[in-house]
């Protein structure tokens, strides 16, 4: 016997966050919003505006995203100049070079993430 199955989600690249749904499943509107949640200080989720509008919080998480982002590269660029300052071992001071460089990568997946969850929101709420 071969049962067949329409299916209404909406294809995801590599940039899509495994946490979050396929758009047009059941529930996925719920799941972006919780992973998105998660990008974000913890009072902004008491935010009514923020908990009924999940497009108003994915705006949110990108601009988080993106001051983050900033953050990291800031202090990648100046960890070799200030970090001997504070009299801390050349060895630690590499180690936190490269932590950064690969918080940089990861904020900037991150970020590719956050616009494509977004990106599906809009798309899901012009479609109604």
């Amino acid at each position: 016997m071969t049962v067949t199955t329409t299916h209404t989600a909406t294809r995801t690249g590599q940039d899509w966050p495994c946490q979050v749904k396929v758009p047009g499943s059941y529930d996925w509107e719920r799941s972006a919003a919780k992973w998105l949640r998660e990008l974000v200080p913890a009072r902004y989720a008491s935010y009514p505006a923020l908990i009924r509008h999940p497009v108003l919080l994915a705006r949110h998480a990108h601009i988080q995203v993106q001051n983050e982002i900033r953050v990291a590269r800031t202090a990648l660029q100046t960890a070799r100049a200030d970090l001997p300052a504070l009299g801390l071992p050349e060895s630690v001071i590499e180690h936190t070079i490269k932590l950064y460089a690969a918080e940089v990568l990861q904020l900037q997946h991150i970020a590719r993430s956050v616009r494509a969850v977004t990106q599906a929101l809009v798309d899901s709420h012009h479609g109604r």
